[in-house]
């Protein structure tokens, strides 16, 4: 659903009552927990059940299950979910009552209204970047406010209202969020073509990162990964306008370099130099260079913010990872059982290298669900190209979401294209049958991996329970 912005966004404290349309997703439960945090009423719905709503219903938030025009009750202002649709009850009856209707980048504006935002924006990693800024602002003396694509392992959250100035906020690109947050300063992790639904082109989703570091404030700074060339060509940009901007990553032209960078099992190593000169080593508990990237370019703007490195690099080093983000679910049977939301052809390129070095000698076994309709007609050979980096692969039909089915693009695209024999990849049209398929394929010293922004997520867990009745627990 399209909902404008409207001219001037409230601050949370003067929108009365709120009421969540999709309070169980990802972004709208952020929003709804610091606003309940900060004593504003609030309640929400959703249509089904999500590991969001128990906190927040310790949070004494009202979660109801399913739509209804009566859920909104005395509500004052509607926060919702792009996911909601045009016939949704609840938001067709705040309309009829001439209530304030916000979209979700609108109700975290509200959230944000009088902080300094560090805003981390990017097609690939902003949920882990965000995650790793806020561990090592935490890890700093600092106690920002932040609302994060995923569960933080090392909070049990994805959201929390702190006492500083400071909110750290995952900037969403998708649907043109990230150009109402009006940032003290940001990171882009890189740049390249997705959510072409809504943009349409290619050169319009560029153009939109470009008009996004034009909303960041004059005095502020733009952390970019120059080892993408979509972030390179955005910092030469913004350099060209006068903001100040601070590169990091392998390049030679990196102000924040890294170097040496070892990926050995489950860790990442590396050393970093500023400007020439060599600040420290960096270890990480996740594997993968994408996410050494990511925990560089974090701390990059902790550094302009004035922290000292061997604090930010020990929050760094101490950071877990996010839920969903190559997520471990479990081990039987000498299998260990991953989960990872990458949707995009260089999402899973980066988490299958970094699953190919956790696997050690085992094989990757990998499963994939591509996400929307239009994502799969663009993308979908790409997909089943880095899909070849696994030993096994299956792959699920499309996971439809916002857009209508269309017969012309299944998910058989993506497995058509995967660069195995035919025997080491499966199309299946069903979650159980990826079940049965991934328990069937594995055996002792793999390592299982469920890749995809959809339910896809639930496969790991039946993975676990097949191989553990079949008597490897």
């Amino acid at each position: 659903m399209r909902i404008p912005v409207p001219e001037e966004v409230l601050p949370a404290s003067e929108l009365g009552r709120v009421h969540c349309v999709g309070i169980g997703g990802a972004g709208i439960s952020a929003i709804a927990r610091i606003m309940a945090r900060r004593g504003v009423p609030v309640s929400g719905s959703d249509d089904h059940d999500t590991p969001f709503l128990p906190a927040l219903r310790e949070l004494g938030v009202a979660c109801h299950l399913g739509y209804a025009a009566e859920h909104v009750a005395d509500a004052d202002t509607l926060v919702v979910t792009t996911a909601a649709r045009e016939d949704n009850p609840e938001v067709l009856e705040a309309r009829r009552r001439g209530l304030r209707v916000l979209p979700r980048s609108a109700g975290l504006a509200a959230v944000m209204a009088g902080s300094r935002v560090l805003a981390v924006a990017g097609t690939h990693g902003k949920t882990t970047t965000t995650g790793l800024l806020t561990s090592a602002l935490l890890a700093a003396g600092l106690d920002p406010s932040y609302a994060v694509g995923g569960v933080l392992t090392a909070t049990g959250r994805n959201a929390d209202a702190g006492a500083d100035d400071l909110f750290v906020a995952e900037a969403d690109e998708s649907d043109g969020a990230f150009l109402v947050y009006r940032p003290h300063a940001a990171i882009v992790t890189n740049v390249e073509a997705d959510h072409l639904d809504n943009w349409g082109t290619e050169e319009a989703y560029h153009q939109a990162f470009s008009d996004f570091a034009a909303t960041i404030d004059r005095d502020g700074f733009l952390v970019c990964v120059v080892d993408d060339p979509g972030a390179a060509d955005l910092a030469r940009q913004a350099r060209e306008q006068g903001l100040e901007v601070v590169t990091v990553g392998e390049s030679t032209e990196a102000d924040l370099r890294v170097h040496d960078l070892v990926l050995d099992g489950s860790t990442s190593r590396c050393r970093v130099s500023r400007d020439g000169t060599d600040l420290g080593d960096l270890t990480l508990r996740i594997p993968g260079r994408h996410y050494v990237l990511d925990a560089v370019a974090a701390l990059a703007m902790g550094l302009r913010l004035g922290c000292a490195f061997d604090a930010l690099v020990a929050g760094l080093s101490g950071f877990t990872g996010t839920g969903r983000r190559m997520e471990l679910k479990g081990e039987a049977g000498g299998v260990r059982v991953y989960d990872s939301y990458a949707h995009h052809p260089v999402e899973i390129r980066g988490d299958l290298e970094a699953a190919r070095a956790l696997a050690g000698e085992g094989r990757v076994v990998a499963a994939f669900q591509p996400h929307l309709v239009s994502r799969t007609r663009i993308f979908g050979t790409a997909m089943g190209e880095e899909l070849g980096a696994a030993d096994e692969v299956v792959v699920l039909d499309v996971y439809v979401a916002r857009e209508e089915p269309d017969p012309s693009v299944t998910g058989r695209l993506v497995a058509d294209a995967v660069p195995l024999p035919a025997g080491r990849v499966a199309y299946v049209d069903d979650l159980g049958a990826a079940t049965r398929e991934l328990a069937g394929r594995a055996r002792p010293g793999d390592l299982v991996i469920t890749l995809g922004a959809g339910d896809v997520t639930t496969v790991g867990p039946e993975v676990l329970a097949l191989l553990a009745a079949a008597g490897g627990a």
